[in-house]
């Protein structure tokens, strides 16, 4: 299908006169796919090198603005980790069932290289994906396929878990919990592979179990149930291990078209989450179920089925006070679609979401697409878009308690290095995931400036003594140095003010306001 790069002549005068700030809270992820080592891991590499391939990504990413990872780390019924309940994968070692040699965790890996560097690990699961490539995958004798063959379908060249099965899903759940339980993760992840996409001429072969099922039920509303149950399942038993870990679904951009459904969107899907994955992602959405959707609207902006405009306004219609990020198709960009071939594109897209206050920020499908900045995207990401860092948004229903602001011991070394070091207030109970260091003229007012981007110094995740230098030689006359401590919910702390710096004859001193 060829696809076309329409300009709407309204929409072109929406964007060119409208003009938003960048935002201090907004979500900036990457996916990093490891099915058939998409993104990461390199290739029959040692584990040095897969170390310094995944630490060059979050270099590069942490450059272009992002702040959060979201890394697949079970794509087919194995693991980035070391798991009782299922191998290690095959796109670790090559082997399914071989662990890495030298040993390591990547995911305990991932997550320590994330944290540090004040990123989120969101990890990303397939729940029913069990065999990518029956032909040709390496399948250990430890595999949940092989100890219960009954609890999996064939589908073209895949196998997968029987939604229908509730033995397959008490197992599914049980591998979530347990990651959740051993991990520091941020979020769980999922993507848009439930039902799978359908094949032409084909039916997915769960005739059997619906008919066992005894289910009153028509078949696609017990599809639907079986898929609605675990997902509910799911989400109580995140909540249940951690609380502050959030439950996230990235599901195909639409729902279900206008055509069949006077809720759906003005769209031309041949496919859609409802009547074909049957996914209903609004119901989880108004259940409280997940906590955050990410649309994939990987078309460009004048699509003539699911544009992208369009399908953006509909999620920000249809978020039931959940966050929304936006999943940007990068990927696309070289090909034939001359959309993603137009520098402008994703410039636009992220002008236009920026509009909508129930759309919170955006992941990038995926990550090696940055590697040859396309477009120029990671230059307009680094001076324009993401020029200043942005803090994730914190999700008030999960946790609304503040952190009590830092404790912040000062040394002025000489005339141009400030010594900081920082610790929570004792009264806190909560975790502070870093310090947020804002730097300002000292007559700026406060109560406006934390709204500002521009003042956003750095974030510190490592409080234990840092030094201030930079700020220290710009051409004003004086600045004031605030910090906040930010907790694991990405609630934000008030200000602890540390100084005003004043320069009378060329020397810096300490002024307490």
């Amino acid at each position: 299908m060829q696809i076309k790069y329409l300009f709407l002549p309204h929409l072109f005068l929406l964007i060119s006169f409208f003009i938003q700030a960048q935002p201090k809270y907004e979500f900036r992820g990457v996916w990093i796919a490891t099915v058939d080592n998409i993104d990461w891991p390199p290739r029959n590499r040692t584990t040095e090198e897969q170390k310094a391939d995944f630490i060059r990504q979050l270099e590069l990413h942490k450059k272009n603005g992002m702040n959060a990872i979201i890394a697949q780390v079970r794509p087919a019924a194995d693991a980035f980790y070391p798991s009782a309940y299922e191998p290690w994968s095959q796109w670790l070692t090559g082997v399914q069932g071989q662990p890495p040699s030298p040993y390591y965790d990547p995911l305990q890996f991932m997550i320590e290289e994330c944290h540090k560097r004040g990123m989120e690990l969101h990890a990303w699961l397939n729940p029913y994906r069990a065999n990518f490539n029956i032909n040709t995958a390496s399948i250990a004798p430890n595999h949940i396929t092989r100890i219960h063959p009954e609890w999996f379908l064939t589908y073209g060249d895949k196998k997968y878990f029987d939604p229908g099965s509730r033995e397959a899903q008490q197992f599914v759940v049980k591998v979530v919990r347990d990651i959740v339980k051993r991990y520091d993760i941020d979020a769980v992840h999922m993507d848009d592979y439930f039902y799978p996409y359908r094949i032409q001429g084909k039916e997915f072969p769960d005739e059997a179990s619906y008919k066992n099922s005894g289910s009153k039920l028509k078949k696609d509303d017990w599809r639907r149930s079986n898929v609605d149950t675990i997902i509910r399942v799911l989400s109580f038993a995140i909540k249940q291990e951690k609380k502050m870990c959030r439950f996230g679904i990235s599901p195909f951009g639409v729902w279900r078209n206008k055509k069949d459904d006077p809720e759906g969107s003005d769209s031309k899907a041949s496919q859609t989450n409802y009547d074909d994955l049957y996914a209903d992602i609004v119901l989880w959405l108004k259940n409280r179920w997940i906590d955050y959707v990410a649309p994939q609207l990987y078309l460009e902006i004048g699509h003539d089925k699911m544009a992208y405009e369009k399908m953006l306004d509909w999620w920000s219609r249809h978020s039931y006070g959940k966050q929304v990020y936006i999943g940007h198709g990068i990927y696309r960009a070289g090909g034939k679609e001359a959309g993603w071939n137009n520098p402008e594109q994703l410039p636009d897209q992220i002008k236009l979401l920026r509009r909508y206050p129930n759309v919170h920020g955006s992941i990038y499908f995926s990550s090696k697409s940055f590697n040859n900045n396309p477009n120029g995207w990671n230059d307009s990401l680094q001076n324009n878009y993401y020029k200043y860092p942005a803090l994730l948004p914190p999700m008030r229903w999960i946790d609304n308690e503040k952190p009590w602001p830092p404790i912040v011991d000062r040394k002025l070394i000489d005339d141009s290095v400030i010594q900081l070091n920082v610790r929570p207030d004792p009264r806190n109970h909560r975790e502070i995931k870093y310090y947020v260091v804002y730097q300002y003229a000292a007559d700026s007012h406060s109560e406006t400036f934390g709204n500002q981007p521009r003042y956003l110094s750095k974030i510190v995740t490592r409080p234990e003594g840092f030094q201030l230098k930079e700020a220290l030689s710009s051409k004003h006359f004086s600045y004031r140095y605030v910090i906040t401590g930010v907790g694991k919910n990405n609630n934000e702390s008030e200000l602890s003010e540390i100084a005003i710096l004043v320069q009378p004859d060329g020397k810096w001193q300490f002024y307490n306001p």
